[in-house]
């Protein structure tokens, strides 16, 4: 009898080779999820680069957001100054809702979380209908914040705690910064801080929203012109406050142009809506003009 030993069958003496369609199925899956990350990636950079933008900026320091973020923060910051409290309350308020929400208001959270600071319906905080209104629950936020002692003077990662008794306290640090950013800009202390770069609007100007937003968030009334708002402030800092959550709001209502003392912002997708123009027909002092048209 012939050995066999030391020898090895055909099919262990030849290593497996999976079948070439499966070799070709493979390199087009990978040709595939790299021209779609590709496309992702190419869209999220097209939307920070040329897309609708916002941006905020104090002491030299500039932080972006989407529209929507940027409304909600002028919501925030707006009503910190009619309650009289300082833009330090609104540092606070923003760098809690960029923490807890990114400034969104989120229908979702932890448990029953909703809204920007992920209130909780069943801490007592209000209803979930409630909750969902920027302007009832940055409200309710003051009214706990207000009650913290030392509020004014504490860390603000100790005063966000108290008030949200959040499981991640120290992440609040992490937004202090672009919480004084936006509060600044906001408030009126930065001026010329807030600009968008915005579509253009789909109608005319919600001169109804513009009014109750103006009523609801600063308890300030708006004269009606010829294709224009006109607002009158206590202050100039209040001026370009006021002239700042317009920029911020007009997203939402379809402000063609805001101007306060001799620049004007314009609304479009140019480079040019990143800066507060001169312009030759100035707002008389501590007026801000809402253009509608």
């Amino acid at each position: 009898m012939r050995s066999t030993r030391g020898r090895m069958t055909l099919a262990e003496d030849q290593p497996t080779r999976a079948p070439r369609w499966v070799a070709r199925a493979l390199v087009l899956s990978l040709v595939a999820l790299v021209a779609l990350g590709a496309w992702f990636g190419g869209r999220n950079l097209f939307q920070s680069v040329l897309g609708p933008r916002c941006q905020a900026t104090a002491a030299g320091n500039s932080v972006d957001f989407d529209p929507d973020q940027m409304s909600n923060a002028a919501t925030i910051t707006a009503i910190a100054l009619r309650r009289g409290l300082p833009a330090r309350a609104a540092t606070i308020a923003l760098a809690t809702a960029i923490q807890e929400s990114k400034l969104r208001n989120i229908r979702y959270g932890d448990r029953d979380s909703v809204g920007l600071f992920q209130q909780r319906p069943s801490q007592g905080w209000g209803t979930v209908e409630e909750i969902l209104d920027p302007e009832y629950t940055t409200n309710k936020f003051y009214d706990a914040l207000v009650k913290v002692k030392d509020w004014e003077t504490g860390t603000i990662t100790v005063v966000a705690q108290k008030v949200q008794r959040s499981a991640y306290p120290e992440a609040y640090a992490d937004h202090e910064q672009e919480g004084r950013i936006l509060a600044s800009s906001l408030a009126g202390h930065s001026p010329r801080g807030v600009a968008c770069r915005l579509d253009d609007p789909e109608g005319e100007a919600d001169v109804a929203l513009i009014e109750r937003l103006l009523d609801n968030e600063y308890a300030l009334k708006a004269t009606a012109g010829q294709g224009t708002l006109t607002v009158k402030a206590p202050s100039d800092r209040m001026a370009w406050s006021i002239g700042s959550w317009s920029v911020a709001k007009a997203v939402d209502t379809g402000v063609t142009g805001v101007t306060v003392g001799d620049r004007r912002w314009t609304r479009s997708r140019d480079s040019d809506a990143w800066e507060w123009q001169p312009t030759d027909s100035p707002a008389p002092a501590q007026q801000v003009i809402l253009h509608l048209t």
